[in-house]
């Protein structure tokens, strides 16, 4: 079945356009004239919006208008977040869905999303629920989102769940920009520093070096080091970059295994400082989300199927992963995540209370909230450390330079006295 875009009028006399899906031209037309829409315009784009085409061509014909932002452009969690609360608000106002997905859609500034929701808007139309509508566009809407609305569908509480859907999408929006943030100014010291010792030792110390090789004096091992160095890096620049490529194409293909993924993924969570912060992240990111689903309604083995599917961390997803098993024969969920040590005991604890009261959900909400703060203190912290640890680092490594060029002249000194 081809989908077809069309402009034209509805029986009030109103300007209308939209996607359908018919076997040809001339059933899309009889199908919108069922809907009451006469057509001014339609067109085949099965490319999923690359082309259009317009009635503004020379003596009346089509003319063709090619349109590349379907693969310019990129739907971000962000846009994901806005119209989910866009859709929220227009069903809680009691405005019917497919008025309200159509006003979206009009309002969305990405071009590849107003299209996705007008094909979903036809697929309402016709009969479909919004979930399995959803559900033909994974790249847009993941399992998450399509079984919770499939939830709130369900229990006639979709303006809830959107609701619930939004705060949880723009949380994780937040937490994702605090910490991308927090490592941004740190990387981009790293490769100035970089850049700048690279300069030096390519351009600066050949040029000072020479003259006490000249001079056929003996120089201090520091000197002599430098002077390895700096001849490296002029001469076997090219040697250094084959090796960077070929590390990264095999750590590329090791990682690509499952045993392969699954040691460095438990290496990661080993490292000081930083293994704490992704493992606290990946916690937070479990419990809001696990708590998102079962308040949505969803059961908490399906609930825990998604989030393990999500889970970054292999080993982290082979932790959930155990635990789903065990409910699923019967057992508590905090007994095997006790038992994995990769969850901490106050996680742990406060799951079991979850599980005999009956409010796991706002208990699982209660440890998001809390490493949220945490993961946001830390990283407040950690970056405060990393600006002065890479000003002497950067600092340590031009007086080491600076004392392998000087120790010579001292000596050269020394001796002419």
């Amino acid at each position: 079945m081809a989908v077809y875009e069309y402009k034209g009028l509805d029986a009030k006399g109103k300007k209308v356009d939209g996607i359908v899906d018919a076997e040809s031209p001339k059933a899309a037309r009889q199908k919108l004239r069922k809907q009451g829409v006469f057509t001014t315009d339609i067109a085949e784009n099965a490319s999923g919006s690359a082309v259009r085409r317009t009635s503004e061509g020379k003596g009346g014909g089509l003319a063709v208008e090619v349109d590349f932002s379907k693969y310019l452009e990129r739907v971000g969690v962000g846009d994901i977040a806005i119209i989910t609360r866009q859709l929220s608000a227009l069903i809680g106002a009691g405005i019917p869905l497919v008025e309200c997905i159509a006003t979206v859609s009009r309002q969305t500034e990405k071009e590849k999303l107003r299209i996705a929701l007008r094909e979903i808007r036809e697929k309402v139309n016709e009969g479909k629920n919004l979930a399995d509508a959803l559900e033909d566009y994974p790249g847009m809407f993941g399992d998450l989102y399509v079984n919770m609305v499939r939830a709130g569908e369900q229990a006639g509480a979709l303006e809830h769940v959107l609701e619930r859907l939004a705060d949880y999408t723009e949380a994780s929006v937040e937490l994702r920009g605090k910490v991308v943030g927090s490592m941004t100014y740190p990387v981009i010291m790293l490769m100035v520093a970089m850049a700048v010792i690279t300069f030096m030792m390519a351009f600066v110390v050949p040029k000072i070096t020479k003259i006490f090789t000249d001079m056929g004096q003996d120089l201090p091992a520091i000197t002599k080091f430098v002077m390895w160095t700096s001849d490296m890096v002029q001469g076997y620049w090219w040697l250094g970059i084959l090796l960077a490529i070929a590390a990264s194409w095999g750590f590329r293909r090791y990682y690509a295994t499952d045993a392969g993924r699954l040691r460095v993924d438990g290496a990661v969570l080993k490292v000081p400082v930083f293994g704490k912060m992704l493992r606290m992240v990946a916690l937070a990111r479990f419990s809001s989300t696990l708590a998102t689903l079962m308040e949505a309604g969803v059961p908490l083995l399906r609930s825990m199927g998604i989030v393990r599917r999500i889970m970054s961390n292999r080993v982290l997803r082979k932790v959930i992963e155990d635990a789903q098993e065990a409910v699923r024969e019967g057992q508590p969920m905090n007994v095997p995540l006790r038992k994995s040590g990769h969850f901490p005991p106050m996680v742990v604890d406060m799951i079991s209370v979850g599980e005999r009261t009956g409010d796991l959900g706002p208990m699982l909400n209660r440890v998001a909230i809390s490493y949220e703060s945490q993961v946001s203190r830390r990283l407040a912290t950690l970056t405060s450390l990393l600006e002065p640890m890479m000003i002497l680092l950067m600092g340590g490594v031009v007086f080491f330079i600076a004392m392998a060029v000087l120790l010579p002249m001292l000596q050269m000194n020394a001796l002419g006295s």
